[in-house]
């Protein structure tokens, strides 16, 4: 068996482990666990008490990750989550020492992120893109794998403030979280409700889960699925009542990225239009930017992604 095989086996065992502590959301485990393999971060939106936290600690026990929390607030300072240096006294003289603040993990939780203010939310910034930290004039590198899953409420809830632009770019992935129907509700509440908390157990480690990550890399993408992918973002560029500002080229990078990742997990060697299709949403809901004619429609973004899938699709078998 050669090193992807046995990988592709090993990363389908932690993915039912993590279903075992999170009951439902099939789809969400899946899609959080491509950007895993694909070294990005992911942006859970959903309502709370929909178990984002256990789907984060459950990873960092299957993957042995260190893991931390931060609960994102409104007085919530950037040294909060970054650190700070802090006043040592030595014999006789001072010096400054760097205090290493939570989002130095491999697993970083921002709880409810835009309850921050935007000073705050930029504070990840830098951690997201570059893997580093920098505190006055020295730059501080966060352990690899290193991974930030943030969470949001809807923004239509009060006490939420839009997370910027610039930081929406850096997720790789928005994903969704349903509320869950009425039998998946009924297991939730045998589990909290005194019935047998299923054991997790560790399966993989950071090492290994960088090693899965280059072998995913390697994976080709035909010219054909690459052109799809460009003409799929700058579809978004076009004319569009609904499109205020398009996906940036980081989007293009996301989708090549997540759609490795992808076929990968379904055992598979080479990336298919499928999986672009699929992948689209998650990738492009939080980069393309509505108009006032879609808000004042009620067009969400997955409306307007679809459109531009279909058009493409008439283009492609025309």
């Amino acid at each position: 068996m050669s090193d992807i095989e046995l990988y592709q086996k090993k990363i389908a065992e932690c993915e039912r482990e993590i279903g075992k502590g999170i009951i439902g959301q099939r789809e969400v485990i899946r899609q959080v666990m491509f950007a895993l393999l694909s070294g990005g971060n992911v942006l859970l939106e959903g309502m709370p008490g929909l178990g984002k936290t256990m789907l984060v600690r459950t990873i960092a026990k299957v993957f042995l990750l260190s893991f931390k929390r931060i609960q994102f607030t409104p007085d919530l300072m950037p040294s909060d989550v970054t650190g700070t240096n802090i006043m040592v006294k030595e014999e006789g003289h001072g010096s400054f020492r760097f205090e290493r603040g939570p989002v130095f993990a491999n697993l970083v939780l921002a709880d409810e992120i835009n309850r921050a203010t935007p000073k705050t939310q930029s504070a990840l910034l830098e951690a997201m893109q570059e893997h580093t930290v920098t505190v006055g004039n020295e730059s501080h590198r966060l352990a690899e794998p290193f991974f930030v899953l943030a969470t949001q409420n809807p923004i239509e809830q009060e006490g939420t403030y839009p997370l910027p632009e610039a930081q929406l770019d850096r997720f790789l992935l928005k994903v969704l979280i349903r509320f869950p129907g009425r039998e998946e509700l009924r297991g939730i509440v045998g589990l909290t409700e005194g019935q047998t908390v299923p054991e997790i157990r560790s399966l993989m480690n950071g090492e290994e889960l960088l090693k899965v990550r280059q072998l995913i890399s390697q994976i080709p993408i035909a010219d054909a699925v690459m052109d799809y992918i460009l003409e799929l973002v700058m579809a978004t560029h076009e004319p569009n009542p609904y499109i205020r500002e398009g996906a940036s080229p980081r989007a293009a990078q996301a989708l090549i990225r997540v759609s490795r990742a992808k076929a990968f997990m379904e055992g598979r060697f080479n990336v298919s239009f499928e999986d672009v299709r699929t992948l689209a949403y998650p990738v492009f809901r939080h980069r393309v930017l509505l108009g006032f004619d879609a808000v004042s429609e009620g067009i969400t973004e997955d409306t307007v992604i679809r459109q531009i899938i279909e058009a493409k699709e008439k283009g492609l078998y025309a």
